[in-house]
């Protein structure tokens, strides 16, 4: 923004801080800015660290059933993120989430997890109990490294087996209500029609989950649940959509 006397205000000026935004928005475009050496110049280096700020870079899984050895990739890995999440199924028909879980708590950086449909979420904030980094979200969010997140584990809708942890549609839809819009989502099944195939083709996402992402507009949408669908990725709106799996999916969002 300029004053009177055509010099850029302050940054707490809010005229400049629309500017800011907007040249922001040049600078992803690509377009060229003026020479750093002009005060223009000079503000436009300062919107790329700006546009930097707020960008939360993840580490986000589904699926791990079991898997040690994968469980001390992740380890690993996760030192190079700001935020890992855990989609869910760490188990196996509910067997091993204890070790599962131990097997992941050398990680030190802030970790979602969200349960599956192996696991209740009552067994995994018990088996999580002990890991200072992790915070498990079902039908709840969180504020983490400045940005909002929000979880909803389980089956859903309701799967053909009796051992698994499960919501119907409308239940789902009454847990996600308090999701703030924008939030980062961290779901174990996937939206219907997004993600969501087996071998066949068969769609088995939730209709519910579809209609909270469409009125929520999350900054992103994670889940896993169908093998077949691991590592596919979609778009409802202006949300990316992730099936994730058990190898770790870089994000930044």
């Amino acid at each position: 923004m300029q004053d009177s006397s055509g010099a850029l205000g302050s940054t707490g000026d809010p005229g400049w801080c629309s500017w800011l935004a907007r040249q922001v928005l040049v600078l992803e475009a690509g377009v060229r800015v003026l020479p750093p050496e002009s005060s223009r110049g000079r503000a436009l280096v300062a919107c790329r660290a700006l546009a930097k700020l707020g960008r939360v870079k993840l580490l986000a899984f589904s699926d791990l059933h079991r898997d040690l050895g994968q469980a001390a990739e992740l380890v690993a890995m996760s030192a190079e993120a700001d935020v890992v999440i855990g989609a869910g199924d760490f188990a196996s028909v509910h067997e091993g989430l204890a070790e599962t879980i131990d097997a992941l708590a050398p990680i030190e950086k802030p970790t979602v997890l969200a349960p599956g449909n192996n696991e209740t979420a009552d067994a995994l904030r018990e088996a999580a109990a002990g890991w200072s980094a992790a915070t498990v979200l079902h039908g709840e969010g969180a504020t983490i490294a400045g940005a909002e997140f929000y979880g909803l584990g389980a089956g859903i809708p309701v799967t053909p087996w009796e051992w698994s942890f499960d919501l119907d549609d409308e239940t789902a839809a009454q847990m996600l209500a308090d999701c703030p819009r924008g939030a980062i989502l961290v779901l174990h099944s996937p939206p219907h029609g997004h993600c969501d195939a087996n071998g066949s083709g068969d769609h088995f996402g939730s209709p519910a989950l579809l209609r909270a992402i469409e009125e929520k507009a999350p900054r992103l949408a994670v889940c896993g649940h169908i093998h077949e669908s691991w590592g596919c990725e979609s778009q409802i709106g202006p949300t990316p959509i992730r099936n994730l799996g058990p190898k770790g999916a870089w994000i930044e969002v």
